[in-house]
């Protein structure tokens, strides 16, 4: 992890250009990464783009790129270089041997920022497991000099262990206990996620792609008080709250962590128990910056991380695509999204998209009814005969379904027309069996 004390360190950030990138995306890509190094907390004394034509193995870059780097660095008293790419174990420690400064990649940048972040002990326990991961595929052979000599009298003890051999023992060591830790988070969220499902409650799942408006719109629909702020990965940890829907029912909402491109095996891997409760979620709704250049990669790499986890549309799960942040679309492009919108809906059964805006609230109170109408898509309308002495019943309906009709007898008894899911007709019939 980077030592960070009051005064900020001076980086330097480098976006590689390979010849098959487009310059405009080129661009918004140096541009998230400027991001990253915002979140990180560091003092960006210079960022750009850097044309790569063939990757070297050894140092990734080419000796006058490297000679040019090695200045800058000098004259800015850059404490840190980031590389918008992956490294190889073998291109960080060359670099950094040449450099004199720490370098890290898209992958450790990321990393050091969910490190931050973290805030609840299992956000924490997560991103330890993932960073000692990255750390175990860092161990390069930097000292071999260093043996351990193995116990005995006879002449047949050769070298012992090696320092390298010694400090990935300890990480494997550590990573073993953590993921022990992990497993027993993971039966406990199990365990809570039993309860909702019991619960007459569903349970809708946002995700989306950091700083696309997600916890901003958690907090405009629930009394969420998350913390909103116009910076990648601002928050990390799960977050569940009661969304009321038009009905007078309510469901479940849960905050995940925000996506990005080429997320972390490894974070991906760690942050399982938190993902779980993306693939148990009965909606999920996908939060999009509508106004992003970029949108339609962005939706992909989302769409790509809910399919690595078995999660969204192609795995039956009903996915409602939030276009956030009208407020920045041309009055003249606006009306074009709204159409777009009311297209995608009617061409795809499984998805439906809703145009709005979490500054001035905009299509929220629309949003919610297209919740509420594919959380109850599946639902049966029942009549039900109660009687005065039966009036239990009644308050149950009112509470787990929709009444959509109710006709007063002079005998005293009462005919409800109701909308219920399936599983809670079931347990309508089982809690009151005379009905």
């Amino acid at each position: 992890m980077i030592e960070r004390d009051e005064k900020l360190i001076n980086a330097l950030v480098y976006h590689p250009r390979y010849s098959n990138h487009r310059k405009n995306e080129v661009e918004h890509d140096l541009n998230e990464v400027i991001g990253l190094a915002h979140a990180l907390g560091v003092d960006t004394k210079s960022a750009r783009i850097i044309s790569i034509r063939d990757l070297r193995v050894a140092n990734f870059f080419g000796s006058g790129q490297i000679k040019k780097i090695g200045d800058e660095c000098l004259v800015h008293g850059a404490g840190i270089i980031i590389i918008n790419a992956s490294l190889s174990p073998v291109q960080q420690r060359n670099l950094e041997r040449l450099w004199k400064v720490k370098v890290i990649d898209r992958t450790g940048l990321i990393l050091e920022i969910f490190g931050i972040r973290a805030a609840t002990k299992e956000g924490k326990l997560q991103v330890e497991l993932a960073r000692l991961g990255y750390e175990r595929s860092r161990l390069v052979r930097t000292w071999t000099h260093l043996e351990r000599q193995r116990g005995g009298t006879g002449g047949l003890a050769g070298p012992g262990e090696t320092q390298i051999e010694s400090d990935r023992r300890v990480l494997n060591d550590k990573m073993a206990k953590l993921k022990k830790e992990l497993e027993y988070v993971r039966k406990t969220r199990g365990l809570q996620r039993k309860k909702r499902k019991r619960a007459p409650e569903k349970v809708v799942s946002l995700v989306g792609y950091t700083n696309a408006g997600k916890s901003s719109l958690f907090n405009m629909v629930t009394e969420g008080g998350v913390l909103a702020k116009d910076m990648l990965f601002a928050t990390l940890d799960t977050t569940h709250r009661v969304l009321q829907l038009p009905n007078s029912q309510s469901a479940v909402l849960s905050d995940t962590v925000g996506f990005i491109s080429d997320l972390p095996t490894d974070l991906i891997t760690a942050f399982r128990a938190t993902l779980e409760e993306v693939k148990e979620a009965d909606l999920i709704l996908h939060v999009r910056d509508i106004s992003d250049p970029l949108t339609e990669r962005r939706k992909n790499e989302v769409l790509k991380v809910l399919d690595l986890i078995y999660a969204g549309p192609k795995h039956g799960q009903p996915i409602i695509e939030v276009w956030n942040k009208v407020d920045k679309i041309d009055p003249d492009e606006l009306q074009l999204i709204f159409e777009r919108a009311e297209t995608l809906s009617q061409i795809d059964e499984g998805i439906s998209a809703y145009p709005i805006s979490c500054l001035d609230s905009t299509g929220l109170f629309k949003l919610r009814g297209g919740i509420e109408k594919q959380l109850t898509k599946g639902d049966e309308i029942i009549s039900v005969d109660i009687t005065p002495s039966d009036y239990k019943a009644r308050a149950w309906l009112y509470k787990n379904g929709t009444v959509i009709k109710e006709d007063m007898r002079r005998n005293g008894n009462c005919e409800i027309q109701v909308k219920l899911s399936d599983s809670d007709i079931g347990k309508f019939r089982t809690h009151f069996l005379n009905l």
